[in-house]
């Protein structure tokens, strides 16, 4: 006997053939395109149920299906039919319930009624006359399944008449079809978590899983087994504790719920909005979810009830209760720490502990602040940051050296200077004037004022009277200053000329007249020499004689 049931009018056409034009089998076979042992069991039971051609005009093809398959055993009395709507109804409403309790319930309340393997098919017979959707089996509040609609809307900009497009979310619960919807300027990742966020506030509840589709956004890696969730998706997962089991690829079956809430939302939220000009997304929303009342309040076609009744009856009892702490979307995502102990994330650059430089760290990121994990631990925390241009650095974050360089500041090196005395707060303020930036000159005036733990703070003051009056404001020279001794000479407070005493270089004195020389040696030899004149003439007697010479 063939596996598979023939219509009604293929077994008219075999009877046709082989009784009316007197075919052979395999010719009958090979002209209805089945096996030619099909034709003979077909023929088998119309001789059993004795009919002949021509059939009898009264036979319409019910009364001839009846008389080809009649059942055996079939109940000759009527008997009360189950409710098999409530029998569906209890099936998806409780875990653990099956058809096999439903019968006791039902035999229980009815002694003489249908036995378990009839009343099983029954059932079958019954669900076959219900929308594809309600035949699958749902269990109350136990998933929700999601994907965006093909179709999109227009939002206008209302200055410059620019269109976008808006792209329809779409999630809907199993048992009942209970629908929700809300447009985004795109799919990204960002609008898949919020979207189910939306839908479970809209639901007031949480179903254990939810059945999303494979997109980037939500699945880093599609696979059959084992597919890889986007961290971004499993972080909206784990605070509303539900588990995420995505669709399989190509397998429309696995959501064929939200397929047809797709289609449903494309007939009738996306139809009737696209000739609509919206000027903004919320005001696109907001005739969206006017529309969405009406299609969950809409009547079924084949079986009692509308989305909105089944949800409150089924549904909704089941659904988890919300997180007592609302949803923000947050971006989770892997950086390296830099040398200079900060991380980058999109041209914004925040610190971490400098122990942690060269590591990979964990990150998330929502519209308020931002926080950094290294192995499970929280290591850091920052407000979100604005402006690219300055960095968020915190001062437990840098190393002791980098740390002491951050509290000083320009008015911090005057008052310092200012102790020691007013050539050294002149020389301070002039290095810090030197630079289009103070803090450039940080560093220079830390060396000069650290040298007065070196030489002594009197010391000091006396060079820096000396550095400024020969213009040398650099670390550099202020301690050859003191390391020379120069700050203890007797001309100390006027201006320093350099005397280069060699045979070989004539000073001014060598150009004057000669009578000026008389004189002047003259009134040296009258009043006396010190040791460093009499070294600086002898210098000068030299240099004459070259010239001469």
């Amino acid at each position: 006997m063939a596996t598979v049931r023939l219509s009604v009018r293929k077994i008219r056409e075999i009877l046709r053939l082989s009784w009316g034009l007197g075919l052979r089998p395999g010719e009958v076979a090979a002209s209805c395109n089945i096996a030619r042992s099909t034709v003979q069991d077909y023929l088998l039971k119309a001789q059993a149920a004795g009919l002949s051609w021509p059939l009898a005009p009264e036979l319409d093809d019910a009364a001839l299906e009846n008389l080809l398959f009649a059942r055996v055993g079939r109940p000759k009395t009527e008997r009360p039919l189950p409710d098999f709507s409530e029998v569906a109804r209890s099936l998806k409403s409780h875990k653990g319930m099956s058809l096999a309790l439903e019968w006791q319930r039902y035999i229980s309340s009815n002694p003489h009624g249908y036995q378990y393997s009839y009343f099983c098919e029954l059932f079958q017979e019954w669900s076959k006359h219900v929308d594809l959707v309600m035949r699958q089996e749902h269990l109350a509040g136990d998933k929700a399944f999601s994907d965006f609609a093909g179709s999109t809307l227009r939002i206008t900009n209302r200055h410059t008449g620019e269109v976008e497009s808006a792209h329809l979310f779409v999630c809907c619960l199993g048992a009942s079809s209970y629908t929700f919807a809300r447009a985004f300027y795109s799919e990204n990742s960002e609008a898949w978590c919020i979207g189910h966020a939306d839908a479970f506030t809209y639901f007031r509840g949480c179903p254990a899983v939810v059945v999303p589709d494979n997109p980037k956004a939500v699945i880093t890696k599609a696979c059959p087994y084992e597919p890889d969730v986007h961290m971004d998706f499993q972080h909206m997962a784990d605070h509303f504790n539900l588990a995420v089991i995505p669709a399989r690829v190509r397998k429309p079956k696995d959501k064929a719920k939200v397929e047809a809430a797709v289609k449903m939302a494309t007939r009738w939220i996306i139809a009737v909005l696209k000739d609509q000009t919206f000027f903004s997304l919320p005001e696109l929303n907001l005739a969206i979810a006017e529309l969405l009342e009406k299609l969950n309040s809409r009547p079924f076609k084949k079986m009692p009830g509308s989305r909105r009744s089944q949800y409150e009856l089924v549904d909704r009892p089941a659904l988890r209760p919300l997180p007592l702490t609302p949803y923000e979307y947050t971006q989770v995502g892997k950086a390296k720490v830099f040398l200079d102990y900060h991380i980058d994330l999109n041209g914004y650059r925040y610190s971490v502990p400098y122990q942690y430089v060269g590591k990979k760290i964990e990150y998330r990121l929502n519209y308020r602040t931002l926080e950094v994990f290294y192995k499970g631990q929280r290591i850091a925390s920052h407000p979100r940051l604005i402006d690219k241009r300055k960095p968020a650095t915190q001062r437990e974050h840098m190393p002791a050296n980098h740390a002491f360089l951050l509290d000083w500041t320009p008015e911090r090196f005057t008052a310092w200077a200012q102790k020691i005395g007013p050539s050294t707060e002149r020389l301070i303020s002039t290095v810090l004037a030197s630079r289009e930036f103070p803090q450039q000159s940080f560093r220079t005036c830390l060396g000069i004022l650290s040298l007065a733990k070196e030489f002594g703070a009197d010391r000091l003051e006396k060079a820096s009277s000396v550095a400024l009056s020969v213009r040398a404001t650099s670390f550099k020279a202020v301690r050859l200053i003191l390391q020379n001794q120069q700050d203890r000479r007797r001309f100390v407070d006027a201006p320093i000329q350099l005397k280069i005493i060699h045979s070989h270089i004539r000073g001014a004195q060598a150009f004057s007249a000669p009578n000026e020389k008389e004189n002047e040696n003259a009134h040296s030899s009258h009043n006396g020499e010190s040791s460093e004149s009499e070294t600086l003439r002898h210098g000068e007697s030299h240099g004459s004689t070259n010239a001469s010479g």
